[in-house]
């Protein structure tokens, strides 16, 4: 899925030039024509997240700058394009201190258009890896914090947000690097717990002989090198959130007393001569299907029970694979800030290839893939030479674009714009033909004839408003101009035709 760019403009001539030139650059465009229908749009729970907004600046009613204060005002951080007839230095002095972030003077150039988006969606992209990094270090994660587009993902993250509202057990299941700890810190961010302790353990990763003492604690001298009291990861976590990751491969020896403490909501050191009272809630991930380990033998039945209250399966990044510009872009954002390397962009046969793969380590092989195309690049754009590994399992592809496409993938399913040649014509009564002469015997005016010659190319070319002007050798702003003055001339058929 790609980056949705909203467009308001009172003026419906410049609505569709825009919008025509944010699908070029490769965006879905949605239109508004007013200052409030804006607002509406963007402060809508209900309907997808807007990437970036292209503003005019003079509107009836709730004007740009109006906008532009009820944005600030929301707290919302969508990056804002304000543009307008009446390029100024004072105008642009008001629309930056408002929160723009960048100032076009109409009638915009796509070339200009596009540098703009680019940046706005590349500055946004920083702006959102450093605040969950912040978040992250803060234990503050929420799900805005999360990068996906993925109407799967929409699916796991709708039954997250009501997990959080209560203190249910929530089990993670996903291949390795999905995104388990994430989902997990952002269930905790968003509940009534967030100011309270997330503490994360790999069950994994703790010899089978201390996972009791790192679970409950000890007491000093409870055995061999306790030298000092450990009171335990549950004690830790009172009050807040337990992550166990990788909970399958606890030893059995140590499920028994886990489960123990769960129905009991009171943990016993090692050595500890009474239990320790505990309120937490407990979040679980593994990597594995947790009922084949029940059915081998290797989990017990009822802590599986317990810990499978409300299960939840993340997608990997092979069945996701509309997050991959998105994440991308967050990557690049974040690694070219870190390693202070001035790289704008990947280029569209490097994306083409990125997005095809499988990414068996799903997205921290993914990000580990970026970091080393960043420390190594030699350029200002990645290619497909600063991704070898990715190169090796690349499959074949015909006919990559060359174009730089970090913010404009190419696979993405907005329209094309097609040469003529490959469009499919359309029948036309009498096409190749224009009467001369009107009913009467007379030549016909210069302008009615021009509209008829316009409505047979919009037809002849299925309304690829670019390739009619291409072909008609007239600009695009010419063309729409045109358009707009037959409509006013209460030549309905014309307007109608143009479907761009």
């Amino acid at each position: 899925m790609v980056e949705r760019i909203l467009i308001a403009d009172d003026d419906a001539v410049q609505r569709r030039l825009v919008e025509n030139m944010v699908q070029r650059c490769g965006y879905e465009a949605i239109v508004v024509d007013s200052g409030d229908a804006a607002i509406a749009r963007l402060t809508d729970p209900d309907v997808p997240a807007i990437d970036a907004l292209v503003l005019d600046l003079v509107m009836p009613g709730l004007d740009g700058m109006g906008v532009l204060t009820k944005i600030r005002d929301a707290g919302l951080s969508i990056p804002v394009i304000v543009q307008t007839a009446h390029g100024g230095i004072d105008n642009v002095v008001s629309a930056m201190r408002a929160g723009a972030h960048d100032f076009v003077v109409k009638p915009v150039g796509v070339e200009r258009l596009q540098v703009s988006l680019r940046n706005a969606l590349n500055a946004s992209a920083l702006k959102g890896e450093l605040q969950r990094i912040k978040h992250s270090r803060e234990g503050k994660l929420t799900f805005a914090d999360i990068v996906t587009r993925s109407a799967a993902m929409d699916n796991v993250l709708r039954t997250a947000r009501k997990a959080a509202t209560s203190t249910i057990p929530v089990l993670i299941e996903g291949e390795s690097g999905v995104g388990k700890e994430l989902i997990a810190r952002a269930i905790h961010g968003s509940g009534e717990r967030s100011s309270k302790p997330f503490v994360a353990v790999n069950c994994g990763a703790i010899p089978d002989n201390l996972v009791e003492s790192i679970l409950f604690g000890h007491e000093k001298g409870s055995f061999t090198g306790a030298t000092e009291r450990h009171l335990g990861k549950f004690v830790e976590a009172s009050g807040g959130t337990l992550f166990l990751d990788e909970v399958s491969e606890l030893p059995l020896t140590a499920q028994v007393k886990l489960l123990r403490a769960l129905q009991e909501g009171s943990v016993e050191a090692v050595g500890g001569r009474k239990p320790v009272k505990v309120d937490l809630r407990i979040v679980s991930a593994t990597n594995r299907k947790l009922l084949d380990r029940v059915k081998e033998g290797h989990f017990r039945e009822d802590l599986f029970y317990r810990l499978h209250v409300l299960p939840l399966t993340i997608p990997p990044l092979r069945a996701r694979r509309e997050d991959i510009p998105h994440l991308l872009r967050h990557f690049l954002a974040r690694f070219c800030a870190e390693e202070n390397r001035p790289i704008t962009a990947i280029s569209g046969e490097a994306m083409t290839l990125l997005a095809q793969l499988d990414w068996p380590g799903n997205i921290r092989q993914l990000e580990n893939a970026v970091y080393r195309a960043v420390v190594m690049s030699e350029g200002d754009q990645l290619g497909l030479t600063d991704f070898p590994q990715a190169a090796a399992q690349a499959p074949t592809m015909a006919g990559p674009s060359s174009e730089p496409l970090l913010m404009e993938p190419a696979f993405h399913s907005a329209p094309a714009i097609v040469p003529g040649n490959d469009i499919p014509a359309v029948p036309f009564f009498m096409a190749g033909t224009l009467a001369m002469l009107s009913h009467g015997g007379d030549i016909r005016p210069l302008e009615e004839m021009e509209a008829e010659i316009i409505r047979f190319a919009i037809a002849h070319y299925r309304g690829q408003m670019s390739e009619v002007a291409r072909r008609l050798k007239i600009g695009r702003s010419t063309l729409y101009r045109k358009l707009d003055e037959a409509a006013d001339k209460d030549s309905p058929t014309l307007e109608s035709e143009q479907t761009d």
